[in-house]
């Protein structure tokens, strides 16, 4: 009966589930693993060294996070189907401007414009529109939806990377354009369909803002929310650290190219098989009790790639890198919403993927000064995978903790 029902949820919210996978799928061209496909053309392009490039990253990446709290709001105030109409629109130009610059202060404006229409509105609209829209079902809608990410970083690699050997690296941000904007339509009339009509509200608005509803400025003052950036930031600043440095990393344990990419199918199969199984688990027990757990893989999976230079390391580490991420990605999806409602959603998870955005930029530009002056990358993930397992066992108490104020506020948890 279980099957039953849940098939009859996917079937019946398949409007707005395929709309927000396609947002997270599109996302890809201002996602690290992306942009870091290019990396060493970039680099020959603009005459920079891997320091040199990793902070020009940063610096437009820092950019973007100081803009995100401001430009994430937007989801809170207009439909979301104009919203991501805006975004899509922004991220084909974005993607243009990279065929064709030649300039290195232009190379920083695009980076700025990818990394915040790209890596952090895209999905930001996406998993926003899915916390709120869904309250009994919202861990499910979420693994739908953070699927996205996953069957872009499985199939975007080979695709693009095969464009760019056949034609050229600027013809493939070229061709990265012309996606966008033919996805524009299909997802603008997706959504235009708002999911919450008024007859609907009812049935769902009471247990979506059961309890407190946060603002952004009583979520910077909860002790609690910054315990648990402790380890909600710890994917970002990790995962692209190795994508930005994958080239690096290749060469240095001097893996075949083709097979170090092929091995993302893997990664992204174990993610959205686990992602699902997530999904199904949070609405049963709910994000917040699984919070610790997706730091273990991560931890493991620092370990492999810091230690290990033979091949099947690779496969290991994209293993234990799906584990994490399938994961962290619904959890994530649902987590600011069971701790802070969904009234102000927008602005709250628009605070967060600032966070995660200088999380990020801050990764490849501390990990690329630190191999310029003679620290390898293999060396620095040794000292990462630890600092996952330190967080993991602050999770533990802070989750507890974050259980207990939901049931003060009125939540009943699962028994």
């Amino acid at each position: 009966m279980a099957t039953f029902k849940s098939a009859n949820f996917y079937i019946d919210n398949s409007r707005w589930l395929v709309a927000g996978f396609l947002l997270t799928l599109s996302s890809a061209f201002g996602q690290t693993f992306f942009i870091s496909i290019f990396g060493s053309e970039i680099r020959a392009e603009y005459g920079l060294t891997h320091g040199e490039f990793g902070t020009i990253y940063m610096v437009a990446t820092l950019a973007s996070a100081l803009c995100f709290p401001i430009v994430g709001r937007l989801v809170d105030v207009t439909s979301v189907w104009k919203c991501s109409l805006l975004v899509m629109s922004m991220l084909a130009l974005a993607a243009l401007s990279m065929s064709l610059i030649s300039s290195v202060w232009l190379l920083v404006a695009t980076i700025f414009a990818l990394r915040l229409f790209g890596q952090g509105m895209m999905g930001h609209t996406a998993l926003t529109a899915m916390g709120r829209w869904y309250s009994s079902n919202r861990g499910k809608a979420v693994s739908v939806v953070s699927i996205g990410h996953q069957t872009s970083e499985a199939i975007v690699p080979i695709l693009f990377a095969s464009i760019a050997l056949s034609f050229g690296w600027r013809q493939a941000w070229l061709a990265a354009a012309v996606y966008v904007v033919a996805m524009i339509p299909l997802v603008v009339s997706l959504m235009r369909v708002e999911r919450m009509p008024a007859q609907q509200a009812a049935e769902e608005g009471s247990r979506n803002e059961v309890g407190k509803q946060w603002r952004q400025g009583e979520v910077l003052r909860d002790p609690l929310f910054w315990m648990v950036c402790m380890g909600v930031l710890s994917p970002a600043f990790i995962g692209t650290s190795i994508w930005f440095h994958q080239d690096y990393l290749i060469e240095l344990n001097q893996w075949p190219e083709q097979t170090y990419y092929a091995s993302f199918s893997l990664m992204a199969f174990t993610t959205i098989i686990v992602s699902l199984i997530t999904g199904v688990l949070i609405d049963r027990f709910s994000a917040i009790q699984m919070l610790p757990f997706f730091l273990i893989p991560l931890a493991i999976a620092c370990f492999v790639l810091g230690t290990q230079s033979a091949v099947p390391a690779i496969f290991v580490t994209m293993f234990t890198i799906g584990l994490s991420y399938g994961m962290s990605s619904p959890i994530f999806g649902a987590l600011w919403p069971e701790a802070y409602g969904t009234r102000y959603l927008g602005a709250v998870r628009s605070l967060v993927m600032a966070f995660m955005v200088f999380a990020s930029a801050a990764g490849p530009g501390v990990t690329g000064i630190l191999i310029d002056l003679g620290v390898s990358f293999p060396r620095q993930l040794v000292f990462i995978g630890a600092y996952c397992l330190i967080a993991m066992v602050v999770m533990i108490p802070v989750s507890r903790q974050l259980v207990a104020r939901r049931v003060a506020y009125g939540w009943q948890p699962a028994s």
